[in-house]
């Protein structure tokens, strides 16, 4: 399992089936998310440095929380999970 799946499992409440592969998941994953969701959700597979992150995308301490909400509340969504997974 690579680093993205388990960080989408750690943030999806409830996953009734197996995530795509791969590949598929990141085609998935780009045509969901805004850039920045994505490249946030990246850091959090990859262990980024979040701080080096925040500088990067011009965010605040309160507009990453706001992206970190909105992007967990996105990968909960149904449309989004029928997309991520087989």
């Amino acid at each position: 399992m690579t680093n993205l799946e388990e960080t989408l499992k750690q943030h999806i409440k409830k996953l009734v089936h197996p995530l795509k592969e791969e590949q598929e998941l990141k085609m998935a994953l780009k045509a969901k998310l805004t850039k920045k969701e994505l490249k946030l959700l990246e850091a959090w597979a990859d262990n980024a440095d979040l701080d080096a992150l925040k500088t990067k995308l011009k965010l605040d301490e309160e507009r990453y929380k706001a992206l970190t909400d909105k992007l967990v509340k996105k990968l909960n969504q149904e449309k989004t999970k029928q997309a991520i997974c087989q």
